[in-house]
């Protein structure tokens, strides 16, 4: 198979990271993945994992062990402020696998990428150093030259076809390497809490997501069954000079409280942790044979919950395009060309969801009679260009695959 004997170097261990790592190994290259955390270390609690991205994460073998970890939500309850029932209950379970062909789920966060990271260690040719100090990479006309700085003190210089920055929303790769732009705070920042189950039992179906809506704020509840656990994540507006980055923000004081709210919040008490939202806006994803995957090219602020879902995939299209094609820089140059204008609608969606979410009275009158209008099936038509895409295999010379995404 062609590029068996390609290796790239990945910089980050993270869920995009990791997916791309496992894609390039079954094409047969060598990859070697750059993380400065010690360990397996993902940030957060709940996560979906809506069909798009579930098919891919299938088809690289992930189905068994995503569905020990995981619910499969019957469907998202939708709470506008101070309501005590739910306006409707967004229809998933069943449908969402009929209509698109896998799974809406939700899970921790750890748990994906300690599933990644399990897979990851069955192929012999993927190579992930943790402790990373440092790095540097150098790219010239064959290829790019990696210098790296061991966590033992220790350091070693590689070659490779290909450098991947996977590295987040403050990228290094994209700000320092390829000179793209620094990622902006928008003005909101989401805390997270993990509560028992117990402690939530009568406020909020535990077999289903709830979306609580108020003016200026939002909260998404996730349950996580097999850890007897229920992600709390609350998004609310906060402006920069406000924002400590570096330490975690106290909760705004201009909170508008509900009965179950106040619930949900007495019973995280202190456990949350904060994290100011950013996102990235960069016109180019790559330089020559050094491009960017995941957040580090396009984070965007999480109210579609397709951050991780736009990386996975991101790694399914950019995998076979640097097997396939004679090089790094022209595999990014059609990457670019088949995910750009996707993720730029994504973001823009995710976007307007926050704005609709938060919206004061009277706004919030007509929000709600559209959705209740729209009915409990009415996301599958509106979204369906989003659960319904699938990467199509591009043409690997010496396999039967045809076509391009």
């Amino acid at each position: 198979m062609p590029g068996r004997d390609r290796t790239y170097y990945v910089a980050g261990a993270g869920i995009a990271g990791l997916t791309l790592a496992l894609a390039l190994a079954k094409f047969g290259a060598t990859v070697v993945v750059l993380e400065r955390n010690p360990t397996i270390s993902e940030f957060g609690a709940g996560l979906q994992i809506s069909p798009n991205a579930r098919k891919i994460l299938n088809d690289l073998g992930l189905d068994d062990a995503l569905a020990t970890c995981s619910l499969e939500p019957t469907g998202i309850d939708i709470y506008p402020w101070r309501r005590p029932a739910p306006l409707v209950t967004l229809e998933l379970g069943a449908v969402m696998r009929q209509r698109f062909g896998a799974p809406y789920a939700v899970m921790h966060r750890a748990d994906l990428a300690d599933a990644l990271y399990k897979a990851c260690r069955r192929f012999a040719n993927i190579d992930i150093l943790f402790g990373v100090r440092g790095w540097d990479v150098v790219s010239h006309a064959r290829g790019i030259t990696v210098s790296i700085d061991e966590a033992n003190g220790q350091s070693r210089t590689g070659r490779g076809h290909g450098f991947i920055g996977a590295d987040g929303v403050h990228s290094r790769t994209r700000t320092e390497i390829l000179g793209g732009p620094p990622a902006q705070y928008r003005q909101r920042v989401a805390w997270r809490a993990l509560v028992p189950f117990d402690s939530v039992v009568g406020q909020i179906a535990l077999d289903r997501v709830s979306v609580l809506f108020a003016p200026g704020h939002h909260m998404v509840c996730y349950p996580l069954p097999h850890r007897r656990q229920v992600n709390l994540a609350l998004f609310a507006k906060v402006p920069k000079n406000q924002a400590e980055f570096g330490r975690d923000p106290l909760l705004p004081g201009t909170l508008r409280r509900s009965p179950r709210f106040d619930i949900l919040l007495t019973a995280a008490g202190d456990r949350w942790s904060a994290w100011p939202l950013s996102t990235v806006e960069a016109r180019s994803w790559h330089t020559g044979n050094i491009g960017l995957v995941g957040d580090a090219a396009h984070a965007m602020v999480p109210f579609q919950a397709q951050g991780a879902a736009m990386g996975i995939e991101d790694a399914a299209t950019l995998a076979p395009l640097l097997i396939a094609e004679p090089t790094a820089e022209a595999a990014f140059e059609k990457y670019e060309q088949a995910r750009q204008r996707r993720v730029e609608l994504v973001a823009r969606t995710s976007a307007t969801n926050g704005r609709i979410f938060h919206m004061p009275w009277p706004l919030s009158i007509a929000r709600n009679a559209v959705i209740a209008l729209q009915g409990s099936r009415g996301h599958l038509r509106r979204l369906a260009w989003l659960y319904a895409h699938e990467i199509r295999p591009v043409s690997l010379p010496g396999s039967a695959a045809s076509g391009a995404d």
